[in-house]
């Protein structure tokens, strides 16, 4: 049975304004589905909201969230859950990346690097997750990282963090596969994101974000008999 592509039909994304999330949330759109995404900055939701509602017959739902702190987490969570959708899908994209080796990273930056890119995604499943396993479907994507699988150097905390956040996505993948739900790793190498910004290469050396978009999309359009569980996508020249 393949997903009904329908503007009652729900995808949250976090971190949907920018880089990979804005191409996710331009992917689901363009498929006819409604949006749910959460950044910092409000000026760039209200932006972003207008452009997605006017380009496509979608409903662009925005809310201001700081994924580092708790009760955002919570309060972006709540305001998902209350749109009276369960969602076809919850992409976790939202990350913080820092440039910094790991026995300089200081215990609370370290926390809240695995707070941004871990654990407020374990707080939003816990409040969405429960409509989806109600009716039996629904589809995890976790934007991880080829710094998911192994160590660089010079960003230790995001490393760890990566590491973690795959961690989440196998043990639910397990969790999960018997209520009809499925669950995505997706791992991206160096993309054009802000994460970039200011560093002195080409673009054409980097994966446009556009990319990963397709590949999440081409997942998530699959029969609910079969799964991706894992998606490892590279710059075609490699790692940088």
């Amino acid at each position: 049975m393949y997903h009904n592509i329908s503007s009652k039909s729900l995808i949250v994304i976090t971190g949907g304004t920018k880089g990979i999330g804005r191409a996710l949330v331009e992917r689901f759109a363009a498929e006819g589905y409604d949006i749910a995404t959460c950044s910092r900055n409000q000026s760039e939701l209200l932006q972003l909201k207008e452009t997605i509602e006017n380009k496509y017959s979608v409903a662009c739902h925005v809310q201001q969230a700081d994924l580092s702190q708790t009760e955002d987490c919570l309060a972006f969570a709540d305001f998902a859950a209350r749109l009276d959708t369960a969602p076809a899908a919850v992409v976790h994209n939202a990350a913080v990346f820092r440039v910094k080796p790991l026995m300089e990273e200081s215990h609370d930056a370290l926390q809240q690097m695995l707070q941004t890119n871990v654990v407020s995604a374990h707080i939003i499943n816990r409040r969405l997750l429960p409509l989806m396993i109600a009716q039996r479907q629904g589809h995890l994507f976790f934007i991880a990282s080829v710094a998911s699988l192994r160590g660089f150097d010079n960003c230790g905390a995001y490393v760890t963090a990566k590491h973690a956040l795959l961690g989440m996505a196998r043990a639910l993948r397990e969790e999960l596969k018997t209520a009809g739900l499925r669950v995505t790793a997706v791992m991206p190498g160096a993309t054009y994101t802000n994460s970039w910004a200011g560093a002195d290469i080409d673009e054409h050396r980097l994966m446009p974000p556009e990319d990963v978009a397709r590949a999440v999309w081409a997942a998530f359009a699959l029969s609910g008999r079969s799964v991706v569980e894992e998606i490892l996508l590279r710059p075609q020249l490699g790692d940088l």
